[in-house]
C-alpha cells in the first residue's frame, strides 16, 4: 500500500541546485536555482567563497520549501564539484551551519548508477549524463552492470577552460575521451539526463514555457546535436539566450555542453539518445526506498 507523506531531495550540482519532492511513488515537482557552485573549479581547484555562499543558500531554501510543504525528510546529495574541490568541506560544513542537514558526497560510480537508476528504473539500456563539472555514462545488461565511467569534464569546466571556441572546446573533451576507454554502447537504448539534454529537448520542441511532459522522452540524433552545437556557438550568448527554449542561464554554457554530448555519442557509437526527465533525484530516493517501494527495494 503507497503512502501519502512527502519526502523530498535535493542535489547540488555544479551549475545548478535542483529540488524535487516526491509522495506516493510519484514525482510531484521540480525546482531549480542556477547558482554555479563550481565557478573557478578548473582553474583553481577550489570552490569560491561566493559561490559556496549562494549554493548554501539555495540549498537553505529548498529545504525551508520542503519543511513548509510537510516533507517528512530531505535528503540533500553532491556531486563532482564537491566532491573534486580542494575546499569541499567548507561547503558542506556550510549547508550543515544554514540548514542542520549533513550533505551526502557522492563518488562518480555513485552518481552514475543513481542516474541510470532513476531514468531507467531497472530497465536495461544506459544513460549519459553530462553535469557541470563531470559525465557519467553508465550501461546495465541483464539487470547488472556492464560499462561505468565518470570523467572529470563537464559544461562549467568547459567553459572556464575553452570558453565558446568550437575548436578549443573539442580539443579540451578530446583530451578527456580516452578516460572513457573502449566500448560500442550502440546496441543498447541510451538516454541522456541533465540540463544540456532537457535544454536540447526545450530548444527542439520550441517551447516557449518548459514542460516537462514534452521534453521527456525527446530522441535526439547525434548529428542534429551537433549541428545545433555548432550553431550556438556560432552565434552570441546573448543570441543564444533568446532561442525559443532556452534556459537563459545556461545560454554561455549550452553549445560547450551539446558538442561534449555529441563526441560521447561518437566515442560509444551511439547515434541517439532519449532525454529522460526522471534523474539522478529519482535514483536517489529510489535507493533509499521513498519512490515505489518495489523498485526501490530491487534496485538498492
Amino acid at each position: 500500500m503507497q503512502t501519502d507523506y512527502k519526502i523530498s531531495a535535493i542535489d547540488i550540482g555544479s551549475n545548478s541546485v535542483r529540488l524535487a519532492m516526491f509522495a506516493d511513488g510519484k514525482t510531484l515537482y521540480k525546482r531549480l536555482a542556477s547558482t554555479r557552485l563550481g565557478e573557478g573549479l578548473a582553474l583553481t581547484g577550489r570552490l569560491t567563497p561566493q559561490a559556496i555562499e549562494r549554493t548554501a543558500q539555495a540549498v537553505k531554501d529548498f529545504a525551508a520549501l520542503a519543511k513548509s510543504e510537510n516533507a517528512i525528510h530531505t535528503y540533500v546529495f553532491a556531486t563532482a564539484a564537491v566532491r573534486s574541490a580542494l575546499n569541499g568541506g567548507e561547503f558542506t560544513a556550510r549547508v550543515k551551519e544554514l540548514c542542520g542537514i549533513d550533505v551526502d558526497v557522492v563518488s562518480g560510480c555513485e552518481e552514475a548508477r543513481l542516474g541510470l537508476l532513476g531514468a531507467l528504473k531497472g530497465k536495461d539500456g544506459g544513460i549519459i549524463d553530462v553535469g557541470g563539472a563531470s559525465t557519467e555514462v553508465n550501461i546495465q545488461s541483464g539487470g547488472k552492470s556492464v560499462y561505468t565511467h565518470s570523467a572529470d569534464i563537464g559544461t562549467v569546466r568547459l567553459h572556464e577552460l575553452a570558453g565558446r571556441d568550437l575548436h578549443r572546446l573539442e580539443g579540451e573533451i578530446l583530451k578527456r575521451l580516452p578516460d572513457y576507454g573502449v566500448f560500442d554502447a550502440s546496441r543498447y537504448d541510451m538516454y541522456a539526463i541533465g540540463g544540456t539534454a532537457t535544454t536540447l529537448a526545450s530548444v527542439k520542441h520550441k517551447l516557449k514555457i518548459y514542460n516537462p511532459t514534452v521534453t521527456d522522452g525527446t530522441v535526439l540524433y547525434a548529428e542534429e546535436i551537433y549541428e545545433t552545437a555548432k550553431y550556438m556557438l556560432s552565434i552570441s550568448v546573448e543570441e543564444c539566450r533568446n532561442i525559443t527554449g532556452m534556459e537563459p542561464l545556461r545560454a554561455d554554457v549550452i553549445g560547450g555542453g551539446s558538442l561534449l554530448t555529441y563526441l560521447v555519442m561518437k566515442h560509444f557509437k551511439i547515434e541517439k539518445i532519449i532525454v529522460s526527465e526522471s534523474d539522478n533525484l529519482e535514483g536517489y530516493i529510489m535507493l533509499k526506498g521513498g519512490l515505489n517501494e518495489k523498485v526501490g527495494k530491487n534496485s538498492a
